[in-house]
């Protein structure tokens, strides 16, 4: 197995999961220069839906209100409507689970899903890593329904990067 380092989506869909309770984020994060990468994403988020403690730990929900994604094969922006769902168990491990729609600047729809975990013990300096699904009913990007995938965020002074690569 092998992955080929391929940004999909890159930084847009994972801003919203640090955006801390009560706030509207719009987040724009620079990205290393790299070959065909362009140059960065926003998503913007409602505030935050608290869902309190539960029996596997506390939850909170990301209303998703818009953003923008790029990458190599596609780029468009987030629709309103998704949610990332948080749930910080008592290991100060978060649980992620990402719902959104997207769509591509030809008018494609895109579902995308992730979930992943995220190391809250590690404050600003943590990291988190997803396991994204896509799905279309496009031709042009059937790919996508077709796609095994790995993400890896890092935080950074101006909010996460998340990228999303490939596996072959």
């Amino acid at each position: 197995m092998s992955i080929r380092r391929r940004e999909i989506v890159v930084g847009a869909v994972a801003s919203a999961l640090l955006a801390g309770p009560g706030c509207r984020r719009t987040s724009s994060t620079p990205r290393p220069s790299r070959k065909n990468q362009p140059p960065g994403d926003r998503l913007t988020t409602a505030p935050t839906q608290d869902l309190g403690p539960g029996l596997r730990g506390t939850g909170t929900i990301f209303p998703i209100t818009g953003g923008s994604f790029e990458g190599a094969r596609l780029r468009g922006h987030v629709l309103p409507g998704g949610a990332d769902w948080l749930l910080v168990r008592p290991d100060q491990t978060a649980e992620l689970d990402l719902r959104i729609a997207l769509q591509t600047d030809d008018g494609a729809a895109i579902s995308m899903t992730f979930v992943g975990l995220r190391d809250m013990q590690a404050g600003g300096q943590g990291y988190f890593r997803t396991l994204p699904r896509f799905e279309t009913a496009v031709p042009q990007y059937a790919f996508l329904n077709r796609l095994l995938a790995i993400g890896r965020g890092d935080i950074g002074p101006d909010g996460p990067v998340h990228t999303i690569d490939e596996i072959l």
